[in-house]
């Protein structure tokens, strides 16, 4: 039996424009939300907001939307830490509970995700799915670097942890092929 060694499929423009890598540890690689203003001001919409001035922390929940320059972090719950320098400045957001975040027609979703604002960051773990248009990719962690525009999805759910429980630790993907029959 042949071992596959390397699989490309290059996504079009822009977004999530795709390059998957098989390896031995089957890990992808994609370039992901490329052109992200992480500089840009961010909104916050809640059911519930608290605010914890002595840990630098706030606590949102209920339907919690994010946005930040057409970037959109959905949840059932977030908590953003920030530092209090003069003003407040957003250092991460921590989101749990159906985790989804947006741009265009590009979509990613997990459990738990960390947006890492100084290191432009997004970390996805659990149940990872990453999609646009009829393309997906799925595994168990997907990590987006805002400042390359590249992002890595693998089997694994944390740290060298293979998969999510009942996951054999693989990333699985569809890519859709033009031309005919």
């Amino acid at each position: 039996m042949k071992k596959l060694a390397t699989i490309a499929a290059l996504w079009a423009v822009g977004g999530f424009a795709l390059t998957a890598i098989v390896t031995s540890e089957m890990e992808a690689e994609a370039q992901a939300i490329s052109a992200h203003n992480t500089n840009a001001p961010v909104t916050f919409d809640a059911g519930n907001i608290a605010l914890d001035d002595r840990a630098n922390r706030v606590v949102l929940t209920g339907g919690v939307v994010v946005n930040q320059s057409g970037l959109t972090v959905r949840s059932n719950r977030m908590l953003a830490n920030y530092s209090d320098d003069g003003s407040l400045d957003i250092e991460r957001i921590t989101a749990n509970g159906g985790v989804v975040v947006t741009r265009g027609n590009e979509r990613a979703s997990g459990d738990v995700a960390v947006y890492d604002f100084g290191r432009r960051i997004i970390t996805m773990a659990g149940n990872v799915s990453l999609s646009r248009g009829g393309d997906t990719l799925s595994g168990g962690r997907l990590v987006i670097d805002l400042a390359s525009g590249r992002s890595t999805v693998d089997g694994r759910s944390s740290g060298g942890t293979p998969g999510t429980e009942g996951s054999d630790g693989r990333v699985r993907g569809t890519f859709s092929v033009s031309g005919g029959e």
